[in-house]
């Protein structure tokens, strides 16, 4: 049943009495009661999402735990996550996942859609050079696609990759058809998106629900998980990313209510509020004698002094005070409390110990050997055990409420002790750090999570032991990190809020809230980086990393021109940053400025000769510029120092294809496609290379495949769509080339392919209009003037269209672009110069290879000039003739050579 479905019982929904909200126990009953229900049940149906909320130590979590262990009960399969898993909705998902994985079996669909979204966030975030060293073994698959992918190195022409195509015309194929928008395959995006995980997840939970009664997931400290999450959410309820099953519950604990504009259209959906109060005198006096306090005096004492709140009650009842004397009011509630109850703790080990490991945000053993004092080693289950420590799996951490006023009694307290604990704290961090290190090459640890979490927890340590000196190194450090992807960016933003509010230092406070407003807004990387070079005195080397990073940034939002004067600015301050020219670079290739492009990536090779990335960049471009025996030793180069890099196998595949070496072409489109199944434009390219093969089937199957991973490929669509016109599919090449135009109406070479179907299928007036539009934008361009030209032959007789032709077709060699350009001499033979022999003129075009869309367009175009009587139809027959006969050669060899599909 759908989200849509469980919605219409919204009524019902609205009807439901919120009485249930008194006591704990009640509120536990309430969930029991819910998971009670027949999802199915047409009346008084099940709600779906349970927002706790209440203030800090009011037992959000507490509850939230114990509703997870009564759902676990019921059957439901169940995940929670909070403020350590999240810095992103993909951090999430995959916690999420893996949890709901533990319980179920694998989630091999989202686990798909997760590495995809790896591909394309690598792909679409700046590059990270990476080391020709590798670390460790490759695994026996890995090392046979590298053997598939470097088994090409042979096919490197000795002398001049492809003799008979050399000419402008021919380089122009890669630079000036219009299907040149292909230039976006791979080269940029603006980031990764997540809507392809967020469909695989709740396809898996839809999967899973048909399995299980109930699905919960549980969302812990809301506050500061919904920063990422809250718009996720919604659209997830609100069926967005696929219908949400009517088995799911997801449950929310935080301390602030939903906010009223996003939630309010939600809230008659199903959505129960339980805001949590306080304990009540009732229920503070139960849990006292539950814990043995019944003296009146400590009673009442406890009753003020703990307002109410669970976790205080909870910390005052373990000390069993016998009289009100016990009970020393004073300062802040919280502190005070939290204070009595560490003096209470008569083990001394016990009672340092607690203190000690408060240092510390995050606990597991190993860092509780380090922050413990010696005699309390063996205290790490008695830790685990109280009231104020919680956490799952390997790791544990205090209670917020607690942890702050521990740190803020030892920073008061015990300047010298907090110091040094947190110096010893930071000092164990850098010692695990280097040894991740040992086996992490170093262009790879800003993306190992293990190292991140010491690097930061290092840099908070030393924050917090002395603020001021431990600036500098932190903000340098937070450079790169915002170089990386968004999620480690606020993780080490994160970090920063957490050692400013522990330390309570104005500086960091500052920067702290400069970092948050940075990642709150639409381009976090790009502002936390124009923050650190505005406020942040950072060393040159540093400056010229935070002007690479951000030159970058640039270039993925578009901002191109911005993006060469930041990328310049960092190369005038350290000219030795590889980095830095490789990006610029890059942008210049982008920009068809491939001479400066090329002269950027060789300085970036020269300063670090095995970055394997800026090899396959200048490969790239020497593609771009039509050097393609240039653009293979590049690209092949790169593969020897990083064999998974699939797109420089693409890019490679692409030269070959280029140069007329088609068998070559599939040969590393497929391998690419084998290290990378998602690059749709590398399965574009492999249909292209087919149909140039004349294998036209196989072209459509790989377009086809290239459409399903991404529905809005307008260059895949065009390109089918000029399969089934080369198919004589005319119809269906119509469909394809409008449904493209649809999606993007300025694709003026789409707009010209459709006229060019529309006039061979007799319909002329279409094929006027598509024309006469194409020409706004492209009014200049041969090959569009070619095609109009034929076109009013066709209509109006070669005679009114003479002296148009000999102005197309004199045209001087060096400034003709397109394909169809390509055969301009022949026509000028066939058309121009009727004492010229047709044969000798059809030989030596047939001379220089053309592929099967010259062909089998040069066969349209003649037939539709043989359509009438006189000398030029006669030449277009004879013409036609030759021609045909060696397009059979051409569809006999592609029988013969066609080979099973990847």
């Amino acid at each position: 049943m759908s989200g849509r479905e469980r919605r219409s019982r919204g009524e019902l929904i609205r009807q439901r009495a919120q009485a249930h909200f008194v006591g704990r126990r009640a509120q536990v009953s309430l969930f029991t009661e819910n998971l009670a229900k027949d999802p199915l049940a047409e009346t008084d149906p099940a709600d779906f999402l349970f927002h706790i909320h209440g203030v800090g130590g009011v037992g959000k979590s507490t509850l939230l735990r114990q509703w997870r262990e009564v759902a676990r009960r019921a059957g439901a399969l169940t995940a929670v996550v909070d403020e350590n898993d999240v810095h992103g909705v993909p951090q999430a998902l995959t916690e999420l996942a893996r949890q709901l994985a533990e319980e179920a079996g694998p989630l091999k669909g989202f686990d798909r859609a997760f590495e995809q979204f790896h591909r394309e966030q690598a792909a679409t975030t700046e590059p990270i050079p990476t080391d020709s060293a590798g670390g460790g073994e490759a695994s026996l698959s890995s090392r046979l696609v590298a053997q598939a992918a470097l088994g090409a190195v042979s096919l490197i022409p000795g002398a001049g990759v492809a003799t008979a195509m050399t000419s402008p015309e021919a380089a122009a194929q890669g630079l000036d058809r219009l299907r040149g928008s292909a230039g976006t395959r791979g080269r940029r995006g603006r980031g990764a998106d997540v809507t392809g995980l967020c469909q695989a997840f709740i396809a898996e939970v839809d999967r899973l629900s048909r399995q299980h009664r109930w699905v919960v997931l549980f969302f812990d400290t809301w506050e500061q998980t919904g920063r990422y999450l809250d718009q996720w959410l919604r659209d997830m309820v609100q069926d967005t990313f696929g219908p949400l099953p009517v088995n799911v519950i997801v449950v929310l604990a935080g301390r602030e209510e939903l906010s009223e504009r996003g939630w309010a259209p939600l809230r008659a959906l199903g959505v129960q509020d339980l805001p949590l109060e306080v304990f009540t005198e009732a229920e503070t006096r139960a849990l006292l004698a539950a814990r043995g306090v019944t003296e009146q005096g400590a009673v009442e004492a406890v009753l003020q002094l703990s307002m109410g709140l669970p976790l205080l009650v909870e910390l005052l009842a373990l000390a069993r005070p016998s009289t009100a004397e016990d009970i020393e009011q004073g300062g802040d509630a919280v502190d005070a409390v939290v204070e009595r109850f560490v003096q209470w703790i008569n083990d001394p080990r016990q009672r340092e110990t607690v203190l000690a490991c408060a240092l510390a945000p995050q606990l597991n053993r190993d860092v509780f050997a380090a922050a413990a004092p010696q005699d309390g080693q063996d205290l790490w289950e008695w830790l685990c055990s109280q009231p104020f420590v919680n956490g799952r799996g390997g790791f544990k951490q205090y209670h917020a409420v607690v942890r702050a006023s521990m740190v803020r009694h030892q920073r008061a307290h015990s300047p010298q002790g907090w110091t040094m604990g947190h110096l010893r704290l930071a000092d164990a961090h850098a010692g695990w750090r280097a040894d991740a290190e040992r086996r992490i090459p170093e262009a790879e640890r800003w993306g190992d999570a293990q190292w991140r979490r010491h690097r930061r927890a290092e840099t908070y340590h030393r924050l917090c032991a002395h603020p001021a000196p431990g600036l500098e190194g932190a903000l340098e450090l937070t450079v790169h990190a915002a170089g990386q992807d968004t999620a480690v960016l606020r993780e080490w933003t994160d970090t920063f809020d957490q050692a400013a509010r522990d330390t309570a230092d104005a500086k960091l406070l500052s920067w702290a809230k400069r970092f948050q407003n940075a990642a709150d807004g639409d381009h976090p990387a790009l502002a936390a980086l124009t923050v650190l070079l505005t406020h942040g005195h950072l060393t040159l080397a540093a400056q010229a990393w935070a002007r690479t990073y951000r030159g970058w940034r640039l270039f993925v939002a578009d901002r191109d021109e911005e993006a060469v004067t930041e990328l310049t600015r960092a190369i005038s301050i350290d000219s030795r940053n590889h980095c830095a020219w490789a990006y610029r670079g890059d942008v210049h290739s982008w920009n068809g400025r491939t001479d400066q492009a090329i002269a950027d990536l060789t300085v970036a090779l020269d300063l670090k000769p095995g970055y394997a990335w800026a090899l396959a960049e200048r490969g790239a471009t020497h593609r771009l510029a039509g050097r393609f025996d240039d653009a293979v030793t590049d690209l092949t180069a790169a593969l020897e120092l990083d064999p998974t890099l699939a797109r420089a196998l693409a890019q490679r595949g692409e030269a070959h294809q280029q140069a007329g070496q088609l068998d070559d072409a599939v040969t590393d489109l497929t391998a690419a496609l084998d290290l990378d199944p998602t690059l749709a434009w590398a399965l574009t390219q492999r249909g292209i290379t087919h149909r140039l093969a004349g294998r036209l089937d196989d072209a459509v199957t790989d377009l086809t495949a290239a459409l399903e991973l991404d529905p809005t490929n307008t260059w895949a669509l065009a390109e089918r769509g000029v399969t089934h016109r080369l198919a004589d599919r005319l119809d269906n090449a119509v469909t394809d080339l409008t449904a493209a135009l649809e999606l993007d109406p300025t694709n003026t070479w789409a707009l010209a392919e459709r006229g060019v179907t529309h006039r061979q299928a007799g319909r002329y007036l279409p094929a006027q209009e598509d024309f006469e539009r194409a020409a706004i934008d492209e009014g200049r361009d041969l090959g569009l003037r070619f095609e109009k030209l034929l076109l009013d032959t066709v209509v109006s007789g070669f005679a009114t269209c003479l002296a148009r032709w000999s102005e197309l077709l004199l045209t001087p060699v060096e400034t003709q672009k397109g394909d169809a350009t390509r055969f301009f001499s022949l026509f000028r033979v066939m058309l121009l110069e009727p004492r010229r022999s047709v044969a000798a003129a059809t030989e030596a075009f047939l001379a220089t290879s053309p592929d099967y869309d010259t062909v089998t367009d040069l066969l349209h175009y003649l037939s539709e000039l043989t359509e009438g009587n006189g000398e030029l139809a006669d030449r277009a027959r004879q013409c036609r003739q030759l021609i045909a006969a060696h397009a059979q050669r051409m569809s006999d060899l592609a029988r013969l050579s066609g080979r099973p599909r990847a």
